[in-house]
């Protein structure tokens, strides 16, 4: 059976306090493990069923019958309900749980206490013993700390750390450097302005004063615009939070905004004050006589020696053209080197996520699995026999008779003890055939008999083991020794869980619980799927145990990272790109004259759009060389940082992921993110008429 929860109805307009028994004392404050229906309605009547929205086992409007209860009654759906503590698989109003109760037999009621002092296990544990002395002795049955739903909620938010905070580095150095750029561009390209400001008796503070204004106005604008788009950005996030229902808020703190805004705006000012007091440096005289063209003879070296390389003249024009202008061009080498590093590095990430995705789903390998014992013990359509252990060999049989079934194993939950470890620790015991079963291991190899056992990281690092060592499993007086064989990439239980061969726990008197026993089932290639599992089906109907498809989802978090990534990756791209459009275009506007010169001289349009494009290629090629590598390393330093952060090691082949073919598009990323840029600025200098061109200062 399901383990039910009584439920408060809740006040008119109002919602249940949480999943507690009927008698508990309604809060005062703040939530205590909070009921979030996430579909249908909450159980407010007889005949009515919640479910923990982590059971698949009926949807909305679906009937269970509980045969083990009194009559047998049937229960309609009618929602689905998450909590942080899952102290529940399902929740009936308090009336329905009366009725449910065997006769003779009173429900279990389920106490939520909030303590004054409870920030360390410490101090939970001498609360929970005061609470046990004040009530009869045998009341506390099992109690559970909020701590340790905490600290699970903790591991899954602490992931997204370490790559959102690569990402805001990177980010803020682009928009520093942006910034820069543009004002620079500013002052070199109103010099006869500044010179007319200076004459009509502007000081240089002034001047300086006006040029940081001129970055602070728009930039304000774009704060607030920021702010709101990234408040937006982070519902997703905060959506995947709530789920925790930790204690605390999962909502933007203001002062978190304004905090954001200011360090901005601070950045702004920083990065237009060295072209600013540039500006103000500048005297009158030179001011007012100083064109926008580059001074003579800059960049004629390069050209010189570019000449001599077998090129059309087009594109040695192009190449020389970043050498007239070295700063703008180092400011344009910048941005393009940031922007293949968030390319490099969100490339990499989300291969890595995907792979990490693949080896979660290791866990239940089968391309159909079967659940021998179904919680709760529910009548389906057909059924003949009541779901029990005792069903097995039959279920077995039949799965093994059935066409197409290559091969199959089966595992199950069970708790003993490790000898030096306070506590029970979860057991995955298998059976059957379960070599191609076996975990993505981050170190040593998957058990293949008795004696030997698989581990998290998690449980090496708490128990201060390795792969290899010997421990003591103990249980009811009983001790069997095991070796440690492999580490597997694993988090489910912090880690702290051990999968052996049922074998193992001979002589323990250790018995695994018939409720959590899957079979998971390969098919010989070939085989549909679907019309399997509805063969399959049809066999075991009188058993009330219908096969489902294999798990190949994707995990929630694992989802958000991968948005997260590609939205943060686009996003430095395209401020990379508009860098060097900004920068192309005031080179371009700068060297109108020039344009104008080898227009008359009988360069074509197609030519013109290829000088400017050759101009930001070497530039490109240069800058996805040197942050291709940055990326590369930023990757192999984070995703192992966020592996740790969720409690395990990264297997080697999650982190080793540049492959060739991966490297060679990345490293031309550079070049594409520079062509790109530098499109508008050839299109409107092909545009510019030869006449116009000339007669441009």
């Amino acid at each position: 059976m399901a383990t039910l929860r009584g439920q408060q109805v809740p006040d008119a307009g109002g919602r249940p306090d949480s999943a507690r028994g009927v008698c508990g004392p309604r809060r005062s404050r703040g939530p205590v493990d909070d009921l979030t229906i996430t579909s249908g309605t909450w159980a407010s009547a007889p005949g009515q069923v919640v479910l923990n929205e982590h059971m698949a086992i009926a949807g909305l409007g679906d009937q269970l019958t509980f045969s083990d209860a009194p009559g047998a009654p049937v229960l309609t759906v009618v929602g689905m309900a998450r909590s942080a503590g899952d102290s529940a698989d399902a929740w009936v109003s308090p009336a329905q749980l009366t009725a449910l109760a065997k006769p003779g037999t009173v429900p279990d009621q389920q106490m939520l206490y909030r303590f004054t002092s409870a920030a360390t296990d410490q101090q939970v544990a001498a609360d929970r013993d005061e609470l046990t002395a004040s009530v009869p002795a045998g009341s506390l049955t099992s109690a559970d700390s909020y701590l340790t739903i905490k600290l699970a909620a903790d591991k899954t938010s602490a992931t997204f750390v370490p790559f959102l905070v690569s990402f805001g580095v990177l980010g803020l150095c682009m928009s520093v450097l942006i910034i820069g750029v543009v004002v620079s561009g500013a002052v070199s390209s109103a010099s006869r302005r500044i010179g007319i400001l200076k004459a009509v008796g502007f000081t240089p503070g002034q001047v300086v004063r006006a040029y940081v204004g001129l970055a602070l106005a728009p930039s304000v604008v774009g704060t607030l615009l920021g702010l709101i788009l990234g408040n937006l950005a982070a519902i997703p996030i905060l959506n995947r939070a709530d789920e925790a229902q930790v204690a605390g808020s999962t909502s933007i703190a203001p002062w978190l905004d304004v905090v954001v805004a200011l360090v901005a705006l601070a950045a702004v000012a920083g990065a237009a004050l060295l072209p600013a007091l540039r500006a103000g440096r500048l005297r009158t005289t030179q001011a007012l006589t100083v064109g926008r063209t580059p001074s003579n003879g800059r960049g004629r070296t390069a050209r010189q020696v570019l000449g001599r390389l077998p090129l059309h003249r087009t594109a040695i024009l192009g190449l020389a053209g970043p050498f007239a202008r070295p700063g703008r061009s180092a400011a344009m080498v910048a941005a393009v080197v940031l922007g293949a590093i968030g390319v490099t590095f969100g490339a990499g990430l989300t291969i890595s996520l995907n792979a990490v995705q693949d080896g979660m789903n290791r866990k239940s390998p089968g391309a159909v699995q079967v659940d021998p014992v179904p919680p709760p013990a529910i009548t389906m359509p057909g059924m003949t026999h009541k779901p029990d252990i005792a069903n097995m060999p039959a279920i077995e049989a039949l799965i093994t008779a059935q066409p197409g079934t290559r091969r199959f194993f089966s595992f199950g939950h069970t708790s003993v003890s490790v000898v030096g470890r306070a506590g029970e620790t979860s057991v995955l015991a298998y059976q059957g055939d379960y070599s191609w079963g076996a975990y993505q291991m981050v170190s040593g190899r998957w058990f293949r008999g008795p004696g030997e056992v698989v581990v998290p990281s998690g449980f090496l690092t708490t128990t201060g083991t390795h792969v290899g060592d010997t421990i003591t499993l103990a249980n009811d007086n009983h001790r069997a020794q095991v070796r440690i064989v492999g580490e597997a990439f694993s988090v489910q239980e912090s880690g702290m869980v051990i999968l052996t061969d049922e074998a193992s726990l001979n002589g323990l008197n250790a018995k695994v619980m018939p409720e959590s026993i899957e079979i998971d089932i390969d098919l010989t290639p070939g085989t549909n799927q679907q019309a399997y599992l509805g063969s399959l089906g049809e066999a075991l109907t009188p058993y009330g145990v219908p096969p489902v498809p294999g798990y190949t989802g994707l995990n929630g978090m694992v989802v958000s990272m991968d948005a997260l990534a590609l939205m943060l990756t686009l996003m430095l791209v395209a401020v990379a790109g508009l860098g060097v459009l900004n920068t192309v275009l005031l080179d371009t506007r700068e060297r109108v004259h020039d344009l104008g010169v080898f227009k008359a001289l009988g360069m074509s349009p197609r030519q013109t759009v290829a000088m400017v494009l050759w101009s930001v290629s070497g530039i490109g090629l240069v800058a996805g060389l040197i942050g291709v590598p940055i990326g590369i390393v930023l990757h192999d330093y984070v995703v192992p940082a966020m592996g740790t952060a969720a409690g395990t090691r990264m297997p080697h082949a999650d982190i080793a992921v540049y492959q060739p073919a991966v490297l060679v598009p990345l490293l031309l990323g550079g070049l594409v993110i520079a062509v790109v840029g530098a499109l508008l600025p050839a299109g409107w200098a092909a545009r510019t008429s030869t006449a116009g061109a000339l007669r441009a200062e």
